[in-house]
């Protein structure tokens, strides 16, 4: 394995230790971050515009002919948009502190919740819900299949977990604490407004509630990728020579040189993960088999290598510490673990599927219990009550786990550059060992 395999220079280990040194901005990095900032702030004054214009139209005299009440559905849906965000932390504090437990707990939790949630759907009883029912049921057994594969791997996963959480960065809870609060009521404005355009009743609530849950998953993922530099730069500082990085410092780092990085790492990473995802699910049904139908399967498997390089999560390590450019950061990453023989490791990695189980967990949870009190109160919308709640504790959950992943990741990217590093122990070596035995039987 080779050592000292990073390419920039590391921070020193002075009390206010320099940051890595970053790569200097062009004048057209600087322009397109203006531009980011400037489209996302635009993005935030388009849904308040529209939650405001579609409730308020909503509630003139010529448009209370039909039974849906705005008022009660904002009342709802903004009381389980607080229910996501308490989940959401509740969820990652008990990981903070218990991350083995919380791991093992997800696993197991999650199929079961998703399944409960997808009878619930049943019960309501309509076209739609049996549709998204089906959907919950299938995804409930496909998760407690990949739980019982994956089971072996957890007592690895609860170390790496342990060992990445153990140091706090500096401010970390009240970061977590104002940008889920803050997340919180841009969801339940997104959602208000999502019940005015059904409200309307005319050609265009289909347009309008298309654009405004587009406009609010770009949001959170950009929320969630800028938790994640933030908290990948201090964590990166801490586990690569063991110095502590100046917490405003860091987010103003962020802000005014990645910002545009992070916007666009937010549309191009969830693509990126489903067309993998989707070459990994056909290599895994095709097997060994040479029937016809699946003679690209190599093909897939080679398009799902492929495409991890050039945009994933792992790349904004190096975003968020060099002010590197996503596809140029995930490249140089892919590289340095080639170098120390990680791959296999890292794509071993549950951190990922356990965030991913976490969400399924927290949207599950908040579908059953506004699913529940709409089904007995106000059936009439109990499957939109029911699926849009599931949403938000989806995504809220997804973004109070975000510091959790990066933890993980900048763990992983600073062992890579320096294998030798007092700053870690046998961990990672002994897990290397044991797959290499394994792979030998």
């Amino acid at each position: 394995m080779a050592s000292q395999a990073s390419t920039q220079s590391l921070p020193s280990t002075t009390e206010e230790p320099a940051h890595v040194l970053p790569l200097k901005m062009g004048s057209e990095r600087k322009f397109g971050n203006k531009f980011w900032q400037l489209l996302f702030l635009g993005n935030i004054l388009l849904i308040m515009v529209l939650a405001i214009f579609l409730t308020f139209h909503d509630m003139l005299p010529a448009y209370r002919k039909h039974k849906f009440d705005p008022k009660r559905w904002s009342l709802r849906i903004s009381s389980s948009t607080a229910c996501a965000g308490i989940v959401g932390f509740v969820w990652q504090a008990f990981t903070d502190r218990y991350p083995s437990r919380a791991l093992i707990t997800t696993f197991w939790l999650s199929p079961l919740l998703t399944f409960a949630y997808g009878v619930l759907l049943v019960c309501v009883e309509t076209p739609a819900s049996v549709g998204v029912a089906v959907f919950a049921m299938v995804s409930s057994v496909l998760q407690a299949l990949y739980a019982c594969w994956v089971s072996p791997r957890f007592q690895h996963a609860g170390k790496i977990l342990t060992i990445s959480l153990a140091h706090h960065p500096p401010k970390l809870t009240a970061m977590v604490i104002i940008v889920l609060v803050a997340a919180t009521f841009y969801t339940s404005v997104s959602m208000i407004a999502v019940g005015g355009a059904m409200a309307t009743r005319t050609k265009l609530n289909i347009a309008f509630i298309f654009l405004i849950m587009v406009s609010f998953t770009w949001f959170m993922q950009v929320v969630r990728n800028m938790i994640q530099v933030i908290v990948t730069h201090n964590k990166y500082i801490h586990f690569a020579n063991g110095g502590e990085a100046k917490f405003k410092v860091v987010l103003r780092n962020s802000v005014k040189n990645t910002f545009g990085s992070v916007c666009i790492s937010s549309v191009i990473i969830p693509v990126l993960d489903l067309i993998r995802g989707v070459a990994r699910g056909v290599d895994w049904i095709s097997g060994d088999t040479d029937e016809f139908m699946f003679s690209c399967a190599n093909c897939c498997a080679g398009v799902a290598l492929r495409i991890r390089e050039y945009g994933s999560i792992w790349g904004l390590v190096h975003v968020g510490v060099y002010n590197k450019g996503l596809v140029q950061a995930t490249c140089d990453t892919w590289e340095i673990f080639k170098r120390v023989e990680i791959e296999k490791l890292i794509d071993s990695d549950l951190t990922g599927v356990f965030c991913f189980f976490s969400c399924m967990l927290g949207g599950s949870t908040c579908a059953l219990v506004a699913g529940t009190w709409a089904l007995f109160m106000h059936k009439s919308y109990a499957t939109e009550m029911t699926i849009y709640a599931f949403i938000t504790g989806y995504f809220l959950v997804r973004v109070a786990m975000a510091w959790i992943e990066a933890s993980v990741t900048a763990y992983y990217v600073a062992y890579a550059e320096n294998p030798q590093s007092q700053q870690f122990d046998s961990t990672i070596l002994d897990y290397i060992h044991k797959l290499q035995r394994l792979s030998r039987v």
